[in-house]
């Protein structure tokens, strides 16, 4: 079992309201609140705002591929499967989780948010 990624400096970000319970399937709940820095709707994110979502779901090192590749909150929305685990040059596992526990599950909330 994987453990989640050491903070190496204090969080500049007195506010950041973060969930790091474990989940059974490897994946890391991140609360999304007004608290955090982000916008509440991903579509609103910033390139760093994604970055700054996967550093503290604990994907410390992938994040960076993030920024590299300019991913804005619009551009995360509209990612399939085959994006992240090949658009991104991550290695296979963490791209993976990345997906199934967080990118698809921030597309099925602005889905449902934004569906009248």
């Amino acid at each position: 079992v994987r453990g989640v990624a050491e903070v190496k400096e204090p969080c500049s970000l007195p506010m950041l309201s973060v969930d790091m319970e474990n989940k059974e399937n490897g994946s890391v709940g991140v609360k999304n609140s007004l608290e955090n820095g982000r916008p509440p709707d991903p579509a609103d994110w910033a390139v760093m705002d994604v970055v700054d979502y996967f550093r503290t779901a604990g994907f410390e090192e992938q994040a960076s591929a993030f920024q590299e590749q300019e991913i804005d909150g619009k551009s995360l929305l509209l990612m399939t499967r085959n994006d992240v685990l090949t658009g991104l040059q991550l290695k296979l596992g963490p791209a993976l989780k990345i997906y199934e526990y967080h990118v698809k599950p921030l597309q099925t909330k602005h889905l449902k948010n934004n569906s009248s």
